[in-house]
């Protein structure tokens, strides 16, 4: 009777699912306390169903409707393959969770910041080549210079007479037709480098709130331990290699999650302590004094290099390579003075490795954006002022250099530092052992060098194009050394908050940074006479005032003029802006602070 019973009762639900529509029926099943094999038997009968009603009512789909049912079916697959495809192509797809399984997240969070360089980097590229470098082609003049292959080193010969460099841009309308449309290179130029940098703003401020949204405000932070263990497993997955990597990856993390609960909290006599602070407070001075000396050898280094180059500006052999000595003297600081860095860090003997890779951050944040401050100082103030026809050329020159000398090292640094360690360590010295991937460093190289490429924009406009093919490159390489020569941190750590703290520091001071240095050379400094869309006005914005002086004759432009004088030129309605930002700021961190309680206090209650 029990029997009969329950198979009244399935015949009955399956003929409610089959008088639903498609994506009720669909929610239905889905929503049933049952396993994945008995829904898959309820679908089948309900589709039984509908087939041998439809055929009942004579309601046969004619030969077109089951042609388009039958090509529509077919291209849904054809989609989902495709996308699958291109999905698998992007390398970083895979590698990303290998690396996390097998490193944790403070080394997977390096390769992460990096893939999301590349893609802004990829942005950089598109925006400038569409509206900047598209329409100079058209009006661009025939290049009689020889390639002799050291300009892929030093940037100069015959790539000063091509589109990477801002000289080579005319200040002339572009027009293909005599009374066809018109492109003004001039205000192409400021507008594109200009939008750019809102947007740029934009996307790291909305990084920045994703991440610490995310990362800070976590329920999960306070959630029950177990729920890793017993919650995390998706069990769709049936490939052998993927459920071996997701154990790994698992395992990994409830390693993590375990050294937070288990800390190991040290209790130091008063004479161990006095002589801990004083061991940072000495490490801190010589680290401090370091980057001071550093930064004093490039300046002086920067001056005289500048007169060998005004002095002697030939495109012969010797003085191109003479071009190459201030950005390998500083290439070599950049390398060897965060393995100082490091050093001291252990010398210092922190009681966390998270504690460890932020104070080298720091030094290293300090060391490369003192630096890149000496550096541009000396653009500034001195290349901008020196007899060079077009300045701009030279310092785009300058920077171009310096990015590509930053690669080669950090190829170098992945053989030296890694590789041969790694030898030295198996084979030499065996106490050593295999190298751990140092966060901190590899970290701070990826920062100077989205710097360089944020200040070399409005220079050389094609620059993130480069950096882009060198990021492409740095992720294999740094990929294919950590599998090869790096072992997993020996001390195992949860990095929640890293990947916020690098956005922080891409933002200030590497972003707000570039900013000033670009508002001063578009706002203050002259541009040359002889070369670049703004020859012969005494600043980059006089562009935008003349255009606006042009459109006050037009009717119909007013409302542009108007946005001009009373919204981009007016302090106070920046000064209105700025206040209404920090109120807003202010109320969301009240906010989150009341949510953050009141999360604590249920999960006490759930505990309870």
């Amino acid at each position: 009777f029990c029997f009969l019973h329950g198979f009244d009762a399935e015949e009955d639900l399956v003929g409610s699912l089959a008088s639903m529509s498609t994506n009720e029926r669909i929610k239905a099943i889905q929503k049933m306390p049952e396993t994945m094999r008995k829904k898959r038997e309820i679908r089948n009968k309900v589709l039984t169903e509908i087939t041998k009603k439809s055929r009942h009512r004579g309601a046969q789909p004619s030969g077109c409707t089951q042609c388009l049912q039958g090509a529509a079916v077919s291209f849904r697959r054809f989609g989902n393959t495709l996308s699958e495809y291109f999905h698998q192509l992007w390398a970083w797809h895979k590698t990303l969770k290998i690396i996390g399984a097998e490193f944790g997240t403070s080394v997977l969070s390096y390769f992460v910041f990096l893939k999301w360089l590349i893609n802004f980097n990829i942005f950089s590229f598109v925006i400038n080549f569409s509206f900047i470098t598209i329409p100079q082609f058209l009006a661009a003049e025939p290049n009689n210079l020889s390639f002799t292959g050291l300009e892929l080193f030093t940037g100069a010969g015959y790539f000063q007479k091509t589109v990477l460099y801002y000289g080579f841009y005319t200040n002339a309308t572009i027009s293909e037709m005599e009374n066809g449309p018109s492109y003004n290179m001039q205000l192409a130029y400021i507008f594109t480098v200009g939008i750019y940098f809102v947007i740029c703003f934009l996307i790291l401020l909305f990084s920045m709130a994703k991440f610490f949204s995310r990362n800070f405000i976590d329920p999960q932070t306070f959630s029950v331990k177990a729920s890793k263990l017993l919650c995390t497993w998706d069990f769709n997955i049936t490939n052998e290699k993927a459920v071996k990597l997701q154990q790994k990856n698992l395992c990994t993390q409830i390693k993590e999650r375990l050294t937070e609960v288990n800390k190991e909290v040290l209790n130091f006599s008063a004479m161990e302590r006095v002589l801990r602070i004083a061991t940072h407070l000495l490490a801190w001075v010589v680290s401090l004094g370091t980057a001071v000396a550093a930064c004093t050898g490039v300046y002086f280094l920067s001056i005289n290099n500048l007169q060998l180059f005004v002095k002697g500006h030939r495109n012969d052999l010797q003085s191109q390579t003479a071009m190459l000595v201030l950005p390998v003297i500083v290439s070599l600081l950049n390398t060897f003075i965060p393995f100082f860095f490091s050093w001291l860090g252990h010398l210092e003997r922190f009681q966390t490795p998270g504690h460890h890779i932020y104070i080298t951050i720091t030094r290293n944040i300090i060391l490369k954006m003192s630096i890149v401050g000496i550096l541009c100082y000396y653009w500034i103030n001195i290349v901008a002022a020196s007899e060079s026809q077009c300045w701009e050329t030279l310092v785009g020159q300058d920077i171009y250099r310096l990015v590509v000398v930053d690669f080669i090292f950090c190829l170098l640094g992945s053989f030296f530092g890694e590789f041969l360690r790694r030898i030295i360590g198996t084979t030499v010295c065996m106490s050593l052992g295999l190298p751990e991937f140092d966060i901190g460093r590899n970290v701070l190289d990826l920062i100077y060098a989205q710097t360089l490429t944020w200040i070399g924009i409005l220079f050389s406009p094609l620059l993130p194009g480069i950096q882009m093919i060198a990021f492409f490159i740095v992720f294999f390489v740094k990929k294919v050394s950590l599998r090869r020569n790096c072992q997993p941190p020996f001390k195992v750590w949860r990095t929640a908050h890293l990947m916020t703290s690098l956005i922080f520091l891409l933002f200030c001071p590497s972003f707000l940074g570039v900013l000033s240095v670009i508002g001063v050379t578009i706002w203050r400094l002259k541009p040359s006479e002889e070369c670049g869309p703004f020859r012969g006005l005494s600043s980059m914005y006089a562009a935008v005032a003349e255009w606006i002086q042009t459109l006050e004759g037009y009717t119909a432009s007013r409302w542009v003029v108007w946005i001009y004088y009373n919204l981009i030129t007016s302090e106070l309605f920046f000064f209105i802006l700025s206040s209404f930002v920090l109120i807003v700021t202010y109320l969301y961190w009240q906010i989150v602070q009341g949510r953050k309680t009141t999360i604590k206090l249920l999960h006490n209650q759930i505990s309870n």
